[in-house]
């Protein structure tokens, strides 16, 4: 089982400066890269405080210059969100300038404030999503592409450059029939249980399995990714400092994922959660390293290829950087089979 980094910006404090949360992030990539972490994870959210990163390729191709061997996935690129005929060259240009290094994560959106505002209705998220992803993997792939669809029409083009190498692409997915679905496409599967519901979890690898079984050969190479909130935490009162910054976390996270979508010049507000902090600290990775090996041990045995962790909830920069060091060195041996410190000093 391999880890990943997830690269959220989470951006409490407007006097921060966003130029110093993306120098945060910047910084846990290169630790990542250095410790060997599998890859580092960007997503894509807009016009808020909360996920803030409005330019996912411009920033992996940043990391790439910094880097030289993590892998860097975007989780997720928003497709009706973008022009097709334009972003499809927008990747190629970001797949040369990381040599290679881009899997391309995509979906179809899920905070209603922000697609709305962006004139995409969240009733045409799915429809636009599925049409804009045919174009894309047909941009990619043909050299001559028209189209008559829905919210596309245009007459013959060729996206330039053209594709060095076949772009990874894999689709961020939560419904377990959903992921059945898009794995038989022969996508990669980026899920979540969000804050712990272990039955969803198991549905959601049962319908990647199900898939991979019925594919055969064809679907050898695809994985399953795994994203979570997480921390390290040396003792009770730490991990309970830690769960309370999740907490203030997941009420702004709600207010935009399922809630009314309150926000005040950029500003995600907090709002009432029905979830206790008892319950949510329950259901999150936020714990000592050897817990954190019990925690993550069930997953492995389910065959989870990759968990994305999220260190990234509202604490200060250092403590999420100590977080991932001591994760790398005390936890990630323990399912990797490599030395972290050993491969580093190498």
């Amino acid at each position: 089982m391999k880890f990943s980094l997830q690269l959220s910006a989470d951006y409490p404090d407007k006097s921060y400066g966003g130029d110093r949360v993306y120098g945060d992030m910047l910084d846990q990539a290169i630790l990542g890269d250095r410790l060997g972490f599998d890859a580092v994870s960007i997503t894509e959210h807009h016009l808020m405080n909360c996920l803030m990163m409005p330019a996912p390729l411009q920033f992996a191709v940043k990391i790439a210059a910094h880097t030289s061997r993590i892998r860097i996935m975007t989780s997720i690129v928003v497709l009706p969100l973008h022009d097709m005929r334009t972003y499809a060259g927008e990747v190629v240009v970001a797949d040369i300038f990381t040599e290679g290094r881009l899997m391309l994560g995509v979906g179809r959106g899920a905070f209603a404030y922000e697609m709305e505002r962006l004139g995409v209705p969240m009733a045409e998220t799915q429809e636009r999503f599925n049409e804009s992803l045919d174009i894309l993997q047909a941009l990619l792939s043909e050299e001559e592409v028209s189209w008559d669809g829905k919210y596309y029409q245009f007459e013959p083009l060729t996206i330039m450059p053209r594709p060095v190498r076949p772009i990874s692409m894999m689709m961020a997915v939560m419904n377990p029939e959903g992921i059945y679905h898009c794995t038989k496409r022969g996508f990669h599967i980026q899920t979540t249980p969000l804050s712990g519901n272990h039955q969803l979890l198991l549905d959601q690898v049962s319908g990647f399995r199900r898939a991979k079984d019925e594919m055969g050969g064809e679907g050898e190479h695809l994985t399953l990714s795994l994203s979570r909130v997480a921390h390290v935490a040396q003792n009770a009162a730490e991990r309970q400092r830690k769960i309370e910054a999740a907490y203030r976390y997941y009420s702004r996270f709600d207010n935009v994922f399922t809630g009314p979508g309150i926000v005040d010049n950029g500003m995600v507000r907090e709002l009432p959660r029905a979830q206790t902090v008892e319950e949510l600290g329950e259901s999150l990775l936020i714990c000592t390293p050897q817990e954190m090996i019990d925690k993550l041990g069930p997953y492995a045995d389910l065959g989870i290829d990759r968990v994305i962790l999220n260190f990234n909830f509202g604490l200060d920069a250092s403590a999420s950087l100590d977080a991932i060091q001591c994760f790398a060195e005390e936890v990630m041996p323990h399912f990797t089979g490599l030395s972290a410190v050993r491969d580093a000093a190498q």
